[in-house]
């Protein structure tokens, strides 16, 4: 599979880890930010993941699948915790856009 056949998911996956890069920064800058401390590592690991599985299927890697299968694990538990706190905008974002990221990474997984 050539990376023109993964540049729907490539282009969800960067999306997704600027999305969560944001959310994480913006979370630094609540109020109570201990309360948020789950939501911050989820967000970064999520933002690596991305970038990683973005980066692999790119090069149109042998790994692509498995990564795709990561990518959606961690996308659906940042959106399950970032879900708590939609009533703050950037949570409310990051949980629908790892909602998208990991729902075009399971079509992904399931055709590479």
């Amino acid at each position: 599979m050539s990376h023109q056949q993964y540049q729907e998911c490539i282009e969800a996956c960067r999306e997704c880890a600027t999305v969560c890069n944001q959310c994480a920064s913006a979370c630094l800058h609540e109020e109570d930010v201990k309360m948020m401390t789950r939501c911050i590592q989820l967000d970064l690991e999520c933002a690596a993941i991305c970038n990683t599985a973005a980066q692999v299927m790119s090069l149109d890697g042998e790994m692509s699948a498995q990564l795709c299968h990561l990518c959606e694990d961690i996308c659906n538990r940042c959106a399950e915790e970032c879900e708590k706190y939609t009533r703050m905008e950037h949570c409310r974002q990051c949980a629908e856009t790892c909602r998208k990221c990991a729902e075009v990474c399971a079509n992904m997984a399931q055709h590479v």
